[in-house]
């Protein structure tokens, strides 16, 4: 993943790593200025789960076919942090069956 180039926002293009400032709200049509990627899409949202139904945590958005395309979707609202992650997201099963299994010292 590319390095993000940050002024702090915490908002950062999910192509390329740019830090796309403080708007106060991402259009449609609402383009990255370093790469040109679409803004509001599916892996700019903090609402973006792959493997939830239709790969939103928001139940009632309708699916979109193309994460990286700009969408019109009502519930969009950007993701602080890189894409892939969610912030705050729980660690993964695997570490905590790791954790609950390990061998005492």
């Amino acid at each position: 993943m590319p390095e993000a180039r940050s002024s702090g926002t915490g908002r950062v293009c999910q192509r390329c790593g740019t830090d796309v400032g403080t708007l106060e709200r991402v259009g449609r049509r609402d383009t990255c200025l370093r790469c040109g990627s679409d803004l509001h899409c599916c892996l700019n949202c903090r609402f973006y789960a792959p493997g939830h139904h239709n790969d939103c945590l928001e139940t009632q958005a309708e699916r979109q076919v193309d994460k990286r395309a700009g969408n019109f979707c009502d519930y969009f609202s950007f993701r602080v942090g890189p894409a892939g992650a969610p912030s705050g997201a729980p660690p993964d099963a695997r570490s905590r069956l790791d954790a609950l299994f390990a061998k005492k010292k």
